[in-house]
């Protein structure tokens, strides 16, 4: 599964991904802890079944059980490098690949994609399962090894057939799912409809699933198998965050273009950190526009209390300076007017504090930003406030 980083993803490094299994083609791979989970459900799950078949390994089956996780782990990262591999060949750098509970992902840093190489670097992970397959199946039809060895290579060419086969199904987040995706992109120039549309694709897909695996033994009334229903379940959860998640982050990623510094911003003045009340009463009478401090070099130091400066008797609006009813902003905390889209939220990316001045070329303020401003104009929804009012 291949992961963009320009889709939105986090970027973990350092022991948070896992442990380090070092570099492949200069791209660093790690092995998630989670990864273990799934390991050890491997040899719970198949190692009675190995023992069964083969009493005589003893306590040895299962190690045969954590020998085919470890074979998985190993198809999964030969799919993992097909899309790294493929896509250094388009010139997009590979951030990491992480082998993890479900699977694993490669993440790429930054990148200018089409819908036909979206395509091909998504394909040519299920591509290398289908490879791996192939490249198994003779052995399995000539019999070349015997005993654990051949059931292990039947394993191998048949888990690297279904991974393939699974991966291509149409739908977010496996990589059939790009198929979907590029298709809607292709006709509508819009990649986030794209996105879109392959995550209700892959929730149809997790439905479907569900329907085909869980459905039938329940309505027939016969005993269904755990495992089977106990993995259908995890893995069509998976399935249905994956696809939630995609959708969730192609609205916020279609309504970048909108969000601009110039249409968020409030009214504001700057005025010098010497003024008194007076001069922010004579700007702003009642408490609007927004008045924000600057200092002798002229960048945002802070921003006015309307209540508290309306607080000071009029006998000493005077001589009371502007700095005793301001609150400080954050160190920097102000952003081009200009700015917008992806633009404008690596600015506040980089800044603390909820508030922040606008700026023109000239550093004069222009308006007053707040974060709470940006969030409900990327996501749509208001944040409700803590507290009593």
């Amino acid at each position: 599964m291949s992961t963009p980083r320009n889709g939105g993803h986090s970027t973990r490094r350092g022991s948070k991904d896992g442990i380090p299994l070092g570099r492949i083609a200069g791209i660093p791979v790690y092995l998630a802890y989670s990864w273990f989970i799934i390991a050890a459900f491997t040899v719970i799950a198949v190692g009675p079944v190995v023992f069964v078949q083969h009493p005589s390994l003893g306590n040895g089956a299962y190690f045969v059980a954590f020998a085919y996780a470890v074979l998985l782990a190993l198809s999964v990262l030969v799919h993992e490098l097909a899309h790294a591999l493929t896509a250094k060949a388009f010139s997009w750098p590979t951030e990491k690949i992480v082998l993890n509970l479900w699977g694993g992902h490669t993440q790429f840093e930054s990148f200018i994609s089409s819908p036909g190489r979206s395509v091909v670097v998504a394909l040519a992970g299920p591509a290398a399962n289908f490879v791996l397959a192939a490249a198994a199946w003779p052995l399995v039809v000539a019999h070349a090894f015997s005993g654990v060895a051949e059931e292990l290579t039947n394993s191998f060419m048949w888990a690297n057939l279904l991974i393939g086969i699974f991966n291509v199904l149409p739908g977010l987040p496996l990589d059939g799912g790009r198929l979907v995706e590029s298709a809607v992109w292709k006709v509508t120039g819009s990649q986030e409809k794209g996105t879109v549309a392959a995550g209700w694709a892959g929730r149809l897909v997790a439905i479907v699933l569900v329907v085909w695996l869980v459905a039938p033994p329940l309505l027939s009334g016969s005993t269904p198998n755990f495992t089977l229903m106990l993995i259908t379940i995890l893995v069509c959860s998976f399935l249905w965050m994956g696809a939630s998640g995609a959708i969730q982050q192609a609205t916020l990623r279609g309504r970048l273009p909108s969000v601009s510094a110039a249409a968020l911003a409030e009214p504001a003045v700057g005025i010098p950190n010497s003024a008194t009340v007076a001069d922010v009463l004579g700007v702003a009478p009642y408490g609007t526009p927004a008045v924000v401090i600057c200092g002798p070099d002229g960048r945002p130091q802070g921003l006015v209390d309307p209540a508290a400066a309306a607080a000071v008797p009029a006998s000493e609006v005077s001589i009371t300076f502007v700095t005793a009813v301001s609150t400080p902003l954050a160190d920097g905390a102000y952003v081009p007017w200009t700015s917008s889209g992806q633009e404008l939220i690596q600015y506040l990316a980089q800044l603390s504090g909820a508030e922040y001045a606008v700026v023109d070329e000239a550093g004069t303020v222009m308006g007053l930003l707040r974060q709470q401003a940006v969030v409900t104009a990327i996501t749509g929804k208001v944040a409700r406030r803590s507290g009593r009012p």
